[in-house]
């Protein structure tokens, strides 16, 4: 009996493993088939944040890879390509031949990253290159063997770096210096030592870079020996340092929201577009423009600005573009925009115009340039003519001059002359009839005559 009790309890445990089985294997497939679908979506998803866009302009291509949290280059991006952006990633070294695939690239765009060396063979293989920014990042030192492969090498930005001036960047900063590389290494600026802190790269003395400020400090009673360093020279802000500098796809000067109360000095002259809306500007002063001559975009909007002086946009032959809209600017001084000969767009919203003889150059100015399209400008001030549109205002400013209705028989030249205005005035007093109703009533009230006009023959 206990041998059959024995028997049908093996033959139950038997049947009841096979069931067991594959549902403990069923589960651990699905735990892993999950975890290998969960490590497949993660990797689609890391794909996705690292996917560069690329597009067509001008019929040069752009691998357009910012703000993607790269730390560096990747094999499998198109070798094509004219123009790299890789701006506000986290590539903290330029290795040798890091580029070298690209040899069509005509720019390359590192600037806030945060790259604090470059090796000698970073940039082999373009011979192409044109345009390299390296300004907002770590670099110390740097040598000449650096720019070496890049023949073509037109503009260099390397400002906003913690340079140390020292031997080691003697051969970069000759470099910089020849004549010829006017475009290359401008505003880059020594933050130490402290004697060389705050000197450009391009005017510094070269022959200072390998003296030892320790050395020259101990000699006993020569040179410097036991004189206190001079304070350093306070500089004024620059738009080099405050401000973030794009070359594509066209040059633009981002100072927006930088909280600035005036125009940066030393402002880059090889820019198109420069916006310095959303800070505390009060007051244009004369020929803060004047290097900027190729700008075609100004944006000085929601600002504070209340005063512009006659010269503050001289310079400016080829601007296209101008918003001064949100600011407080009651009138334009006479002669503000005479250099403004391409202007086609003047925006002058939500500014208190007052509608008095002052703002009658900026009417007269327009007229004479119809192709220059212009919005916002209505009166603020005074209270009779809140509202109107400025232009309204300035035809009915002689309204009430003396009108003479007689037309001119044979007379004088003088007599001529005087026919002539009364017929401009007759036309002034007939567009007045027109907009008699709509007159405020400081106007409609009539006045009784002092003069009267006598024509001589």
């Amino acid at each position: 009996m206990r041998l059959l009790a024995t028997l049908v309890l093996l033959l139950l445990l038997r049947s009841a493993e096979p069931r067991r089985g594959p549902r403990s294997g069923a589960v651990e497939r699905g735990a892993a088939g999950g975890r290998v679908r969960g490590r497949g979506r993660a990797g689609v998803m890391r794909r996705q944040t690292q996917e560069c866009k690329e597009y067509v302009e001008a019929g040069d291509k752009y691998l357009d890879c910012q703000d993607r949290q790269l730390t560096t280059v990747m094999q499998h991006w198109p070798k094509d390509i004219h123009h790299l952006l890789l701006a506000r990633n986290k590539i903290q070294v330029l290795r040798g031949n890091m580029f070298s695939q690209f040899t069509q690239l005509k720019s390359l765009d590192l600037q806030q990253n945060h790259i604090s060396m470059v090796e000698d063979g970073a940039f082999i293989g373009l011979s192409k290159l044109r345009t390299l920014l390296l300004q907002h990042n770590r670099l110390k030192t740097a040598t000449e063997e650096v720019l070496l492969p890049l023949t073509r090498l037109t503009y260099l930005r390397l400002y906003d770096n913690p340079w140390s001036c020292r031997c080691s960047l003697d051969s970069l900063v000759r470099t910089l210096q020849v004549p010829s590389n006017r475009n290359l290494g401008n505003y880059g600026k020594c933050v130490e030592p402290q004697s060389l802190s705050g000197q450009k790269l391009r005017k510094l003395n070269v022959d200072l870079l390998c003296v030892d400020d320790s050395q020259v400090d101990r000699r006993p009673g020569g040179g410097d020996g036991g004189r206190p360093k001079p304070p350093p020279i306070k500089v004024k802000t620059e738009a080099t340092s405050m401000c973030h500098t794009y070359m594509f796809p066209k040059p633009l000067l981002d100072c927006s929201n930088k909280d600035l109360n005036n125009i940066p000095s030393e402002l880059p002259s090889d820019i198109v577009k420069m916006d310095l809306s959303k800070n505390t500007i009060k007051h244009l002063r004369p020929k803060q423009f004047l290097l900027s001559k190729d700008l075609k975009l100004l944006n000085l909007s929601s600002n504070s600005l209340h005063h512009l002086d006659t010269a503050a946009f001289a310079g400016l032959l080829y601007l296209q573009e101008l918003d001064l809209s949100n600011n407080s600017l009651p009138y334009f001084e006479y002669g503000v925009l005479e250099d403004l000969y391409f202007l086609r767009k003047l925006s002058l919203e939500n500014n208190p115009w007052i509608c008095d003889y002052n703002i009658h150059y900026l009417i007269y100015w327009l007229k004479h340039h119809p192709g220059v399209f212009y919005t916002g400008l209505f009166c603020s001030e005074p209270q009779e003519f809140r509202g109107w549109r400025v232009e309204d205002y300035v035809k009915t400013y002689n309204g009430e001059c003396p009108i003479d209705k007689q037309t001119g028989g044979i007379g004088t030249g003088q007599g001529g002359q005087g026919g002539a205005e009364n017929d401009a005035q007759e036309g002034a007093g007939e567009t007045d009839e027109v907009q008699g109703d709509h007159l405020p009533q400081p106007l409609q009230q009539k006045k009784p005559k002092r003069f009267e006009i006598i024509r001589l023959s």
